[in-house]
């Protein structure tokens, strides 16, 4: 069985291959022919010290995926490259957990390493204009052509990464006939091919990160379906449950994320304190930091297998505590707090929370409790699965999808 000692060494025999101090300095563009940055992350994949619980051959050993730990640690203090998580994130969180419960060998070969590597950016093809919080009843049709392979036809929305993505997670319905959990079906679309066009959604920052996305006779090979026909809502579970984790249970440091500005603004800035406010600080900073301490428990509790509704509860809490600190870092710069840097649209790669002005903090605080799931649709999910009380009544759970109103 693979121990921390044996992790510790492989590590050591990666670092040796590949020494830091050679490499170019992040981001780089490195090619495939470049040894380079991007060789050392193959390097990693392929010694099996991306994902230390992945299987073998899968940029794992089947080791415990606590000891995930003892890895990272060795490779930062060596000052070894990352594989800049935050502009993969949905590939990492959201893409290789489900290709891994659901993929074909041939799917989990040719999609994780890349994926990992960041060679190839992944988004997430889910909501719709007429399906977001009931996601459901989304209206994508997938209809299966003589040869076996799907042609797809519908529009999503609130795409992240989509102007940036190769490779898409999407979920489409294939009986119109079957109650709207029971009629959809996954798959992998390749964003490059034809009939998929993506448009910029401007958002109240002015930036546009977010996209929606047009599929005309777009074509899947059956190849890139995930799980079996019909069966794609038991499938998305698996990605929306990790999505959920992914974005509310961030490893943090302390005054980590949006405490950090507003921490640093009261130390920095006597002359605008006031009673009142530094109670409100208090609080939150007491908030923030029970947050980060239940992440690192939701973490550890991964290692147990993979994560259950109580990921529903953090990202609650990740977006109530986000816009509760923006508004309070508002408030207590008063009308410097009104300020924006800049309204220009931009195609930004990451959010970028802690660099930006409180104003810029404030504005996209708000998106906090729409993305990764309402925040009404999440206290649903918590009352529940997690709390186990009754569920609300559901006319249409047993009705045919083409029989919905709509």
């Amino acid at each position: 069985m693979t121990d921390a000692a044996e992790l510790r060494r492989r590590t050591r025999e990666l670092l040796a291959a590949h020494p830091p101090a050679s490499l170019p300095a992040p981001p780089s563009p490195a090619s495939p022919g470049d040894t380079g940055r991007r060789d050392f992350l193959r390097a990693r994949f392929d010694a099996g010290l991306a994902w230390v619980h992945f299987p073998e051959g899968l940029g794992g050993l089947g080791a415990p995926r606590s000891l995930q730990a003892v890895v990272d640690a060795e490779l930062e203090a060596a000052g070894a490259p990352d594989n800049d998580p935050r502009r993969i994130g949905i590939g990492l969180g959201m893409a290789a957990p489900t290709i891994l419960q659901y993929g074909t060998e041939e799917q989990k070969r040719r999609f994780l390493r890349p994926l990992w590597t960041g060679e190839e950016v992944w988004c997430q093809l889910f909501s719709e204009p007429g399906a977001g919080s009931d996601l459901a009843a989304l209206g994508t049709r997938a209809v299966r052509e003589d040869g076996g392979d799907w042609r797809v036809d519908g529009q999503k929305v609130w795409t992240s990464s989509a102007h940036l993505a190769r490779w898409a997670i999407l979920i489409a319905r294939t009986d119109p006939d079957a109650p709207k959990h029971r009629g959809i079906t996954y798959f992998v679309c390749d964003m490059t091919d034809p009939g998929v066009e993506v448009r910029p959604l401007r958002q109240i920052t002015g930036e546009a990160e977010f996209n929606e996305v047009f599929l005309t006779g777009v074509r899947i090979p059956d190849a890139h379906r995930l799980g079996e026909v019909g069966d794609g809502w038991r499938v998305a579970q698996t990605t929306l449950n990790n999505e959920r984790v992914a974005i509310g249970g961030m490893r943090l440091p302390r005054e980590g994320g949006m405490i950090g500005p507003v921490s640093r603004t009261w130390r920095e800035r006597p002359e605008l304190r006031t009673h009142d406010l530094h109670q409100r600080l208090l609080k939150l900073w007491v908030d923030a930091e029970v947050a980060r301490l239940t992440g690192e428990r939701l973490r550890q509790q991964l290692t147990a297998g993979q994560p259950g509704p109580e990921g529903a509860g953090m990202k609650l809490g990740f977006a109530r505590l986000n816009q509760e600190i923006s508004g309070l870092e508002v408030e207590l710069r008063g009308e410097e707090g009104l300020l924006y840097d800049d309204w220009t649209m931009r195609r930004p790669e990451l959010v970028d929370f802690t660099g930006r002005d409180a104003g810029y903090r404030y504005l996209r605080s708000k998106g906090n409790s729409i993305e990764g799931g309402t925040s009404e649709v999440l206290l649903n999910i918590v009352a529940e699965r997690v709390l186990g009380l009754p569920a609300e009544p559901r006319t249409d759970k047993d009705v045919a999808w083409k029989d919905l109103a709509r």
